[in-house]
């Protein structure tokens, strides 16, 4: 059997590009030569026309294949590609106008031949550059696509198609209709240009960055433009290949979109609107958190993902399939699809790749997630999420929308973290009901110790400038003690560590609440006072009026060397600084979470920076380790905590933790148990 070699879209595309354009460079100045001799090619301008219009489409071929094989392609690093492309162009452009300002007025600069050879040069650069940055766009406008988007784009792309053929019919000539074509085409680059989703995803450099880029792109669509526009006032060209509507429109989507984008990004209008999106988020997550108290139900939980998930991901249409015991597997709740539809789609989808890999009974279901291409009732993409407590699975997400690939990198996230969190919801709330019905608390309390641990990180992240290690311990059999830490950048990192009033089941739950708001704030990149401050609003929703938390709240820079916090009624950290051999506690006013639910919070929180050097030491913790009482009723102390850190400051931060507990309990009494829920983090930097 012959087995047919594999066609590589890219390289055969850059081939037939080139090969059209040398055919196309043959052809006019084939035509020329006889002009100029008197000779007559016999060659029409319709063959040029055509020629152009094939290298058009092949430029589309290959940059369409070129950008799009790689999907994980930042935003910055698109906007880049466009500029560079601009610079390239223009730079030929100035090298080729210097060359004849070099030859002055002398034959060799009057040559026809010549100068149609630049200019054949100058029209595949100006083809290059505008095609490949209209692919770039549509992957920005396309980014959060939705039904209509996804249409206007297609009909936007038509439209450019048949622009291309224009010049059969008016031979490049600036008519009425060539003028009703280009206003037609910039009116619908306007209304595409307004789907700016993307730039809120930036950072604060990469939008400076980014409007650097703009206006490289800006500065080369306008020479590059007005280049276009000198040809056609020479006699020299025999065939106009520029004064062509397909490139007129290029023109101006490129200079229109790239317009509002730097404008855009330099007011930062859609900052307030994501920072709305994450604070819905936060507050979902907190709703998530209450759903597990007694007497509220399973279903109220599963009520709450399903309008959670498909309000961040923009879902078309979605519902919950769990399996009841006596009745089977069961549509618990369906959002925008009649049950026949629901039906229909979910037959489809179990039978198409890759969600027909799913099994009940894969033990590994937890941190599985399925999305793929579908085509049944009008939505094109799907993604499915098994929900699992205590390793069994007991149910299924599953979400549709209306276009391909509708599910970015960020969506998945957020989908995730509101999954998880309800299953651990869903988790707890059977496991206290089948307590409170069994009389089986203590036992059903050691398996929601379990769960609780789960929310403590496994992983603290670090660099190789710091060591870092954590501990926590619960009075009762779960408590309201938290620590976490996150990346934020190659050498930045957030610590924080709290403790909910309180202890015992109800310390818990709100610890649970605390891990929420922190992993949704955190995308952000807030700075520890911001962080407070919208960590308060976030909690007033969800916390008990009695109740409040204290945190500290820190992000330590690596390669600036600095520490900075806040604290929200925390315990001061123990701070050793190994140049002035001195220890200190960072005490800074603030005061705890929950506490005042209104804006005047924001007068009571405080930051501070300090820089750090090699083999200082950092000890956070909370007030369950000095509170700690012997049987006189006297506690253990800052001062015994500081005297006992000293004396040990010089080993890993795994051995001052061990020893700084084994200090605490021989101050107790090592058969006491402690009177509340105490945590220890210890960062030695290096």
């Amino acid at each position: 059997m012959i087995k047919l070699p594999k066609i590589h879209t890219g390289k055969l595309s850059l081939i037939s590009a080139v090969l059209i354009w040398l055919a196309l460079l043959f052809v006019d100045i084939t035509r020329i030569f006889g002009e100029l001799n008197q000779l007559g090619s016999g060659i029409s301008p319709e063959y040029s026309y055509a020629l152009e219009i094939l290298f058009f489409i092949t430029v589309y071929i290959f940059y369409d294949y070129t950008i799009n094989s790689n999907k994980n392609t930042e935003f910055l690093e698109l906007i880049w590609r466009g500029a560079s492309t601009g610079l390239l162009a223009l730079t030929v452009s100035l090298i080729i106008r210097g060359l004849y300002f070099l030859l002055g007025d002398g034959k060799l600069a009057m040559d026809p031949l010549l100068r149609n050879f630049f200019y054949h040069v100058n029209f595949a650069l100006i083809t290059i550059f505008l095609i490949s940055t209209l692919i770039l766009w549509r992957r920005l406008i396309l980014y959060q696509k939705t039904k209509r988007i996804v249409q206007q784009w297609q009909a936007f792309e038509v439209i450019l198609l048949m622009s291309m053929f224009f010049v059969f019919l008016n031979n490049n000539s600036l008519d009425y209709s060539f003028l009703f074509g280009m206003v037609f085409m910039f009116i619908f680059s306007i209304s595409l240009s307004v789907n700016l989703k993307w730039i809120p995803y930036l950072t604060f450099k990469e939008k400076w960055k980014s409007i650097l880029f703009f206006l490289i792109i800006l500065i080369c669509t306008i020479y590059l433009f007005t280049q276009l526009l000198s040809y056609s006032d020479t006699e020299l060209v025999f065939v106009n290949l520029t004064d062509n509507l397909f490139l007129i429109a290029l023109f101006g989507f490129i200079f229109i979109y790239s317009l509002f984008s730097l404008l855009v990004t330099l007011f930062n209008l859609p900052t307030s609107s994501v920072f709305e999106q994450k604070l819905t988020e936060a507050i979902n997550f907190q709703r998530l958190s209450q759903s597990i108290k007694p007497g509220q139900s399973e279903n109220q939980v599963l009520d709450i993902l399903i309008d959670s998930c498909m309000s961040a991901s923009y879902a078309d249409a979605g519902w919950i399939e769990v399996i009841d015991d006596n009745l089977g597997l069961q549509i618990v709740h369906r959002r925008n699809i009649k049950e026949t539809e629901r039906a229909k789609i979910q037959t489809h989808v179990e039978s198409t790749s890759p969600f027909n890999a799913f099994k009940w009974d894969n033990p590994k279901n937890e941190f599985e997630l399925y999305q793929g291409r579908i085509s049944q009732g009008g939505f094109l993409s799907a993604l499915m999420l098994p929900l699992v407590t205590n390793n069994q699975t007991f149910g299924r997400i599953f979400l549709l929308k209306e276009v391909k690939e509708g599910f970015n990198k960020e969506m998945l996230n957020i989908i995730s973290t509101f999954v998880g969190q309800a299953c651990i919801s869903v988790e707890n709330h059977r496991l206290l009901n089948e307590a409170i019905q069994n009389e089986r608390y203590k036992e059903e309390l050691q398996i929601a110790q379990r769960v609780q641990r789960s929310l403590l990180p496994e992983k603290l992240h670090h660099d190789e400038y710091f060591e870092i290690c954590g501990f926590s311990e619960a009075a009762d059999e779960v408590g309201g003690d938290y620590y976490e830490t996150q990346q934020l950048k190659e050498h930045e990192f957030a610590v924080i560590i709290g403790d909910v009033s309180g202890k015992g089941t109800s310390a818990a739950f709100n610890m649970s609440q605390m891990k929420g708001v922190f992993q949704s704030l955190v995308q952000l990149h807030p700075s520890p006072r911001d962080f407070m401050i919208k960590a308060n609003k976030a909690l007033s929703f969800c916390l008990e009026r009695q109740l409040f938390i204290t945190t500290t709240y820190l992000i330590i820079n690596t390669l600036k060397k600095t520490i900075k916090f806040s604290r929200a009624g925390h315990c001061p950290t123990l701070y050793y600084d190994a140049k002035l051999k001195r220890w200190d506690y960072l005490s800074i006013d603030g005061m705890g979470l929950g506490i005042i639910r209104t804006d005047l919070y924001e007068d009571f929180v405080h930051e501070k920076t300090i820089n750090f050097n090699p083999q200082d030491l950092m000890v956070l913790y909370t007030d369950g380790l000095v509170e700690a009482s012997n049987e006189h009723r006297e506690e253990f102390g800052y001062e015994r905590l500081k005297k006992l850190v000293d004396k040990h400051h010089n080993k890993q931060p795994e051995e001052i933790q061990k020893l700084i507990i084994e200090g605490v309990f021989e101050f107790i009494g090592k058969n006491q148990r402690l009177d509340d829920d105490y945590s220890l983090m210890v960062i030695k930097f290096l």
